[in-house]
């Protein structure tokens, strides 16, 4: 991690990170699914880029929303265990999925 900064408010100290740095600790945490590796060329297989995508995708706008995953779930009407794993990257979810997830995100 590079230069970090803090910030005092209301008696507590907050640490500023770049969005790269978090991205990189909330892989460690496991929050995130990493990244696909790259082969020898250095391209990964797009396949497992964009379900890593997706699941990444949902989880950053799942806390933007300060959402839990069971939230979500009740919100875009899909059970708890698919939200589970397509934010594990591990899944890929039907386009109708996708849109009720988009739904629920977006306050449609």
């Amino acid at each position: 991690m590079r230069n970090l900064q803090t910030l005092s408010i209301a008696n507590d100290e907050l640490v500023v990170l770049s969005r790269k740095d978090f991205e990189r600790l909330m892989e460690k945490a496991g929050v995130l699914p990493a990244r696909p590796r790259r082969d020898a060329r250095g391209n990964v297989p797009a396949r497992a880029a964009i379900d890593v995508s997706i699941a990444r995708d949902l989880v950053n706008d799942r806390i933007r929303h300060s959402w839990t995953q069971t939230e979500l779930a009740r919100r875009a009407g899909v059970r708890l265990e698919t939200i589970s794993r397509i934010e594990s990257g591990k899944h890929i979810p039907r386009q109708e999925t996708l849109l009720k997830l988009d739904r629920a995100l977006s306050g449609k």
